[in-house]
């Protein structure tokens, strides 16, 4: 679950990161009304999104006077921002974030993120901040400093050290890195983050480091230990059909493809994305109905896939093992019913009884066509979409 960057910033504030001041606004007005209690007359106005590279998209405009807030204000919210992240359609700026200048002597790059491999939290830092850290782990990988954090110790002071002498960071401030980073981590530990990124993380004239962008992504499984994280959701910010599908307790991440894929298991999902693309087609969703799916599962399941425009077949492809294939199958049929099916079905169903399972879909004059293996499923839903 990602949050706004008003939002991680108010966490940092709880955890003593320093950030810039300034506050959120929903219309000009309240833009105006923030910048009156900023101490600098320049104000930096920032749009609101759940994606990075909002400045190359026009989403962050300098105001060199308090004056100058009501009008860039009026020219980003609303504003449709298209970035490498929103996708083509991109997201519409539906709030702001009305912050103080700096005064920017050196800008670096800093984020901590959960390392599944390792167990740990690998702090990542360069000398390179405001740019992608993709360009730079490409063009110049010397300059990223990676350290993994052992969790059964956390995070030690010598470590931050070792992280600042490496990056050749000034004296006066490797004090304050040490902090920074220790609060971080904290930060990271107690409200089950995934990922946290400081892009850039700056040097002021006088010294002092100052977060000046926050990003931060929490791990959904973890939520129900920090409530308080939860009610920072953006729903407007999420696809729609996704929200529907967590509410039904589906794992679900629309993609660019033309084929629904219902599965049960993520590794089925993603083996049955990659015979999808191999068979010559692109998945249109990752669509986990888990091991314990039901009827109305399946029926929740199928209406999601059919709300997606850009759905033109299906491939349900199950194996049974906690759940039995003829429940599936008996979804599928109730599904049939109740929902316009208007692209081809293909069916593969395995496991616990299948054989009744494909039994009951022969039976039924619902038009589909049953495949027997993940292969010859692929091959026959490419087929009827092309």
């Amino acid at each position: 679950m990602n949050i706004h960057e008003y939002q991680a910033k108010a966490l940092f504030k709880k955890y003593n990161i320093p950030v810039p001041k300034g506050g959120v606004a929903f219309s000009p007005d309240e833009a105006a009304t923030v910048a009156a209690t900023l101490e600098t007359p320049v104000c930096v106005v920032k749009a609101q999104i759940h994606a990075g590279g909002r400045g190359k998209a026009g989403g962050v405009k300098l105001a060199k006077t308090r004056d100058e807030v009501i009008p860039l204000a009026n020219e980003i919210l609303g504003k449709i921002l298209v970035t490498p992240q929103t996708g083509p359609e991109g997201k519409e700026v539906k709030k702001l974030l009305i912050e103080e200048g700096a005064d920017i002597q050196n800008e670096l790059y800093l984020s901590l993120v959960a390392d599944r491999g390792t167990g740990s939290i690998v702090i990542i830092a360069s000398t390179e901040g405001g740019m992608e850290i993709e360009e730079v782990a490409e063009e110049t990988p010397e300059k990223i400093i990676r350290l993994s954090v052992d969790p059964a110790f956390g995070f030690q002071a010598y470590e931050g050290r070792s992280v600042a002498f490496q990056m050749g960071l000034p004296k006066e401030v490797i004090g304050q890195f040490v902090k920074l980073l220790g609060n971080l981590y904290r930060l990271f530990v107690d409200k089950g983050a995934m990922q946290i990124e400081i892009n850039p993380l700056i040097i002021t004239g006088d010294n002092k480091l100052v977060a000046l962008d926050a990003k931060v992504g929490f791990d959904e499984s973890a939520l129900f230990k920090n409530p308080e994280i939860s009610e920072l959701r953006d729903l407007e910010e999420e696809d729609p059909l996704e929200t529907r599908a967590s509410q039904h307790g589906l794992n679900y991440v629309k993609l660019d493809g033309k084929i629904g894929c219902m599965v049960n298991g993520a590794g089925l999902a993603m083996s049955t994305m990659d015979v999808i693309k191999l068979a010559g087609s692109e998945p249109a969703n990752f669509l986990d109905v888990g091991g314990g799916a039901s009827k109305e599962t399946v029926k929740q399941a199928f209406q999601i896939l059919m709300d997606d425009p850009n759905v033109e077949g299906v491939f349900v492809n199950i194996f049974g093992g906690i759940v039995r294939c003829e429940r599936i199958a008996g979804g599928i049929i109730d599904a049939a019913k109740e929902i316009e099916l208007n692209v081809p079905l293909v069916v593969r169903l395995q496991g616990t009884n299948a054989e009744e399972a494909k039994d009951l879909l022969a039976a039924s004059d619902v038009k589909l066509t049953v495949a027997d293996t993940l292969w010859d499923g692929a091959q026959k839903i490419v087929a009827a979409v092309s």
